[in-house]
């Protein structure tokens, strides 16, 4: 959990996608999150972890369904959201927490 709150202590917006290999529409999350990286390039991280192989951290964070999305800045959680989200929708809501 300390590597987690490294890395969502960040001062810029931190992507997360909970993900898991055997998930459909995680698939379809993948080059989205790929397009909105090479827009947005260093103004944001993006980081893809694995419920199954970070189960403790998918319980904690009540992450019930995959893909969830997730915003975070400096340690606190600003948008949160499952399922597949158009590009469009995910670099608005980044842009909105620069």
């Amino acid at each position: 959990m300390a590597d987690f709150r490294s890395i969502v202590a960040s001062k810029k917006p931190v992507l997360i996608d909970f993900f898991a290999e055997w998930c459909g529409p995680c698939k379809t999350v993948a080059p989205i999150l790929n397009q909105v990286a090479k827009e947005m390039g260093e103004e944001v991280k993006i980081i893809k972890i694995d419920i199954d192989k970070n189960p403790i951290l998918a319980q904690k964070l009540n992450v019930r369904s995959v893909p969830t999305l997730m915003i975070y800045k400096e340690e606190s959680l600003l948008w949160r959201q499952s399922g597949v989200v158009p590009k469009a929708q995910l670099i608005k809501a980044l842009k909105a927490f620069r």
